[in-house]
């Protein structure tokens, strides 16, 4: 029992380092400058409430959540509240 221990511990290590690697890449990337432009022009009020409460990285980890799962989806944009009023201006009357 000893010799597998001994023998399956350094590449379970190993293993869990690369995955820890991966995990911690996104943290250590800088946020750029055209990501916080993006951020601050698509940002719902929830991101802007965990950027004020929780700082730039945790919102720009729930933007870039966000980003992603819309371009898996892709779901037809929200009307603006001013397209609510104007319908013979939407996108969809064409």
């Amino acid at each position: 029992m000893v010799a597998l221990v001994v023998i399956l511990f350094p590449p379970l290590l190993i293993a869990f380092l690369l995955v820890m690697e991966r995990v911690e890449e996104p943290l250590r990337r800088p946020t750029s400058q055209r990501e916080v432009e993006d951020f601050l022009d698509s940002a719902t009020a929830g991101e802007v409430g965990t950027l004020a409460t929780s700082g730039i990285r945790r919102a720009m980890s729930r933007w870039r959540d966000r980003r992603r799962g819309r371009a898996r989806r892709s779901p037809e944009p929200a009307l603006t509240d001013w397209e609510h009023k104007h319908p013979e201006h939407s996108r969809q009357s064409g």
